[in-house]
């Protein structure tokens, strides 16, 4: 049998890398100017290539868009695995509070995560795929207090799912409030967690 042909993986693998930097340009235009604000030209520019190069990837501003939120996933990954590691529920809630809430905080994720909103509310395909990246987090968060609950670790006061939802509007909230009045979340972070291990039943 002849060997296979290596020129179709290496052309798959050089689209690929394109279309990353495309992605990796877009976000860059949406971060300085606003989504708003940033043509496909603009993109184009930023990304080295010609208009029509970027057309060969994606139909249009908005498609891009889509492909960075469907991407949001592979950020949100590691945060899931943690959640849904086997130990202590108490000692993996302080984690994904701190790790989080650090994420969240950093300038750049904030000011995507607003833009994608923003968008999310106006079109019902990227809502669709925000919804479902944060519907990802939100179970594997409510698997962890309902493991903490049997372990007698919480004593929550409403149902897990909810109680999941409403921490991270919480950490979300002290996130936009970190980069918005510039206050360091090392700053927030004690009380962030004070207030949510009262919240979840926890007085020790």
């Amino acid at each position: 049998m002849p060997p296979a042909d290596p020129a179709p993986a290496k052309r798959d693998k050089a689209l690929a890398a394109r279309r990353r930097k495309i992605l990796e340009a877009a976000v860059m235009c949406f971060l300085e100017n606003g989504y708003h604000q940033t043509g496909v030209r603009d993109i184009a520019a930023k990304a080295g290539i010609s208009l029509g190069n970027l057309y060969n990837h994606f139909s249009g501003k908005h498609d891009v868009l889509v492909e960075i939120a469907t991407l949001e996933l592979e950020e949100l990954a590691p945060f899931i695995r943690r959640l849904r590691r086997p130990g202590p529920a108490l000692k993996a809630l302080d984690r994904f509070v701190a790790s989080y809430a650090k994420y969240l905080s950093a300038p750049e994720n904030i000011i995507l995560s607003i833009e994608i909103t923003s968008e999310a509310i106006r079109k019902d395909d990227l809502a669709a795929l925000f919804m479902e990246n944060r519907k990802a987090l939100v179970d594997a968060l409510a698997d962890l207090l309902s493991r903490g609950v049997q372990s007698g670790e919480l004593v929550l006061r409403s149902d897990p799912q909810e109680s999941a939802e409403l921490v991270l509007e919480l950490i979300e909230g002290r996130a936009y409030h970190s980069v918005l009045g510039q206050v360091p979340m090392l700053r927030l972070l004690p009380g962030l967690k004070v207030f949510l291990r009262a919240a979840l039943g926890v007085f020790r």
